[in-house]
C-alpha cells in the first residue's frame, strides 16, 4: 500500500515537472533521516535517559527475583522438614502447614514478578516511543526550515525504504542533499559537551 502511494506522489510530481514549462523549476532535496537521527545531540541524550531507566528497572527485577529465591528455598526447606520421620508427627505437622504458608507467599512473589516485569517493560516502550516522536517533530521542523529556506518544492528521505527493504531513492548526484545542514540548524544549540567536541567549540555542530 505505501509503494502505491509512493509510486502516485512521485508521478504527480513528475507530471507537475513536465507542465512546469511556463512555471518556475521545481526543486527537489534529499535528507537521510537516520543519520540526522542519530547526529542529534537530543537522540543522544534521550538514548542515555531510556538507558539509565532499563538499568534501574533491571536492579528491581533483579531483586525481585532474589527474594523469589530465598523465599524458594525456604518453603523446599520446610517441606523437607515436614516429611523428616526424625521428627514428632506433630513438628511435621507445624511444618508442613509453615510449607503452605510460604508457598502462597512464594506465588504472591511470583506473580509480582511478572507484573512488574510486564509493567516495566511496557512503561519503558511508551518511554521510548514517545521520545522518539519528539525527536522526530523537531527533526521535521528544522527540514521544514532548511527545506524553505533553500526553495525546495520536495524532500525525500535517502534513508527511506520500500516494503521490500531496497532504496526507494536509488540514486542522487548529492548536490541537494540537505542532511548535514538539518543537522547543524539541530545541533546549533546543543550545550557543551554534549556532542563530544572540546569545551567552547562547536565543531560537531558542523559537521
Amino acid at each position: 500500500m505505501r509503494s502505491i502511494l509512493f509510486r502516485t506522489i512521485i508521478l504527480a510530481i513528475f507530471m507537475s515537472i513536465g507542465m512546469s514549462s511556463v512555471q518556475a523549476q521545481i526543486k527537489i532535496g534529499m535528507v537521510n533521516m537516520t543519520n540526522v537521527f542519530d547526529a542529534y545531540y537530543r537522540t543522544k541524550l534521550a538514548e542515555t535517559q531510556i538507558k539509565e531507566q532499563r538499568a534501574e528497572a533491571d536492579k528491581i527485577y533483579k531483586g525481585m527475583l532474589e527474594d523469589y529465591k530465598k523465599a524458594n528455598e525456604e518453603y523446599k526447606s520446610l517441606l523437607d522438614g515436614s516429611n523428616d520421620q526424625a521428627i514428632s508427627a506433630e513438628e511435621r505437622a507445624k511444618r508442613k502447614s509453615a510449607a503452605e504458608k510460604k508457598l502462597l507467599d512464594l506465588q504472591e512473589i511470583e506473580k509480582s514478578v511478572k507484573q512488574y516485569e510486564a509493567q516495566a517493560r511496557t512503561s519503558l516502550n511508551a518511554m521510548e516511543r514517545r521520545m522518539r516522536d519528539k525527536i522526530v517533530d523537531e527533526i521535521r521542523e528544522k527540514v521544514n526550515l532548511v527545506s524553505s529556506s533553500g526553495g525546495f518544492n520536495f524532500v525525500f528521505d535517502l534513508a527511506a525504504v520500500t516494503p521490500y527493504n531496497t532504496p526507494i531513492v536509488l540514486y542522487t548526484d548529492g548536490k541537494n542533499d540537505l542532511t548535514q545542514a538539518v543537522i547543524k540548524e539541530l545541533n546549533a544549540t546543543a550545550p557543551a559537551g554534549a556532542l563530544g567536541e572540546s569545551t567552547g567549540t562547536k565543531s560537531g555542530a558542523q559537521r
